[in-house]
């Protein structure tokens, strides 16, 4: 049994929880569920008392009354490895307890009418890193030793290349440089930046053009002849435009690029409430992983926002947790986790794993670029969303959805994190920046973690989803799964995502 109960103390334990429910006389799996939940947190409770009488000074002396080692015995297996031991208050969350909306479906994608959530465990399952070895980041690196000349190579390369991009797709003959004067329409390339130290707005926007055309001198951009656009710190951008003085672009059009069944859950921490350290979302987790058997489990950052030993046990607990359902399981690392490197692109978690869990552990480097089973996944714990978010400048005629354009920025810039500068919580290594973090193809799936509200959405012909976070202050958050289908190559492209759903803990 899970709890290691007897058989006679189990069916004591469910006769006199069924008689404290209104229709306890009918044994549903909603109610076992219940049950099996309740039972779990009074081990929770026991285990707890049990360290606080531990705790307590005493006389070296053989205890009048000693414990039963029958009662330690009783304790749930996914608690030997839950970071209670490692204090002795700890106390189970009430909000979280309390919750009466677990498992709600909160938004969907696709067809999930008549769709039975469950896979086969793993089975059949193949995650791979994709792309070549020198562009996958796999080890811890050396940092905080980048030079200001490599951090200018970088960010000239990201304008060249995606200029080159632009350039063919829109057949265009060649660029102007931003400081020569013209009478008449040029086209210019640069990337946008802030004429300050404040938040970009209509009236601040410069461009500093490409080092090649325009050895990267800097001009201020007019966007009132613009009906529609939308900008944000670092992007890059081919612009046609009059400047009559040469010190001043008036903006006429900005050119972009069209871009052309397996279970898959997607968690994102943190794992446990605000005020608490019993680990109970994270516990709930490994019972949907075991009652679902996901094929693919994708566990974004902040996994652990605590120090290593913690984390070490943490970790135990889900692998050993959830080896019985056989499912993948990608571990990705976060820069909330504080026992990693604080580095981004950030390398993945080192962890030594036993020969049985090789095959279906994965520890990752942020961002990543995965296949699973040949469909293409971008994995990011990065909250580009909110970053990108509070320095975007738009203007359009329509209904303006700011995920979306959001997204769109992060797929036609082809880059994880196009930003610059960047975020100020953020530390990034620009010459590992080149390397690990262009967006080379444009994934089937985009996970994008954020604060910011939950979300499913169909962008330039990937699928974006926000899972939300685990748990939000002190109240269960939200987690995602997906049903994924590899298709048939001779047929016209279509979406492999069959149908998403982000669901409450």
């Amino acid at each position: 049994m899970t709890h290691r109960l007897a058989q006679s103390d189990l069916a004591n334990e469910l006769v006199a929880f069924t008689t404290t429910k209104e229709d306890g006389s009918r044994l549903t799996v909603d109610i076992l569920n219940v049950f099996e939940h309740e039972v779990r947190m009074m081990f929770t409770k026991q285990l707890i008392e049990g360290w606080e009488e531990g705790s307590q000074k005493r006389n070296i002396t053989t205890p009048e009354n000693p414990r039963s080692k029958r009662t330690l015995s009783t304790r749930s297996p996914h608690l030997v490895f839950s970071p209670n031991s490692f204090s002795p208050s700890a106390t189970p969350s009430q909000k979280y307890g309390s919750r009466s909306n677990r498992g709600e479906v909160v938004t969907s994608f696709g067809s999930v009418q008549d769709t039975s959530w469950s896979g086969k465990g793993g089975h059949g399952s193949s995650v791979k890193l994709f792309g070549p070895p020198e562009q996958l980041l796999t080890k811890s690196y050396k940092f905080m030793f980048q030079k200001l000349r490599d951090i200018r190579e970088v960010l000239s390369w990201k304008i060249e290349e995606l200029g080159d991009a632009l350039k063919k797709h829109y057949k265009i003959e060649e660029f102007t440089s931003v400081l020569v004067p013209a009478q008449e329409p040029v086209t210019v390339l640069g990337q946008i930046g802030c004429d300050s130290n404040g938040k970009l707005n209509a009236k601040s926007v410069i461009l500093e053009g490409d080092r090649e055309h325009s050895s990267g001198g800097q001009v201020p951009v007019d966007l009132s002849e613009l009906k529609e656009y939308s900008l944000f710190p670092g992007q890059v951008v081919v612009m046609e435009s009059i400047n009559s003085t040469g010190g001043k672009l008036v903006a006429s059009k900005l050119y972009e690029v069209n871009l052309e069944l397996q279970m898959v859950l997607v968690a994102c921490g943190p794992y446990t409430t605000s005020d608490s350290i019993t680990y109970d979302p994270m516990l709930d987790l490994i019972d949907i992983i075991n009652k679902d058997k996901p094929d693919v489990c994708i566990l974004n950052g902040q996994l652990i926002g605590s120090f290593e030993d913690i984390f070490k046990h943490c970790l135990k607990m889900i692998i050993e947790g959830t080896r019985s359902a056989g499912s993948q399981l990608v571990f990705v690392p976060s820069l909330r986790d504080v026992h990693h490197d604080f580095i981004y692109p950030q390398p993945p978690f080192s962890y030594e794993l036993s020969k049985d869990d090789k095959q279906r552990v994965h520890f990752v480097s942020d961002p990543c670029t995965l296949a699973i089973n040949g469909i293409i996944f971008g994995l990011t714990s990065t909250d580009l969303l909110f970053h990108m978010g509070t320095e975007e400048i738009s203007s359009s005629s329509g209904v303006s959805d700011r995920f979306t354009r959001i997204l769109k920025h992060v797929l036609t810039q082809r880059s994880y994190y196009p930003l610059y500068p960047p975020s100020e919580e953020m530390n990034v290594d620009y010459e590992n920046f080149y390397n690990y973090v262009p967006l080379r193809v444009t994934p089937d799936v985009l996970i994008v973690p954020s604060e910011l509200r939950y979300f499913v959405k169909d962008v330039l012909g990937c699928v974006c989803v926000n899972p939300g976070r685990l748990t939000k202050g002190q109240v269960g958050g939200t987690y995602s799964r997906l049903y994924i289908q590899r298709q048939d190559t001779e047929e016209e492209r279509k979406s492999p995502c069959i149908a998403a759903q982000v669901v409450k803990i």
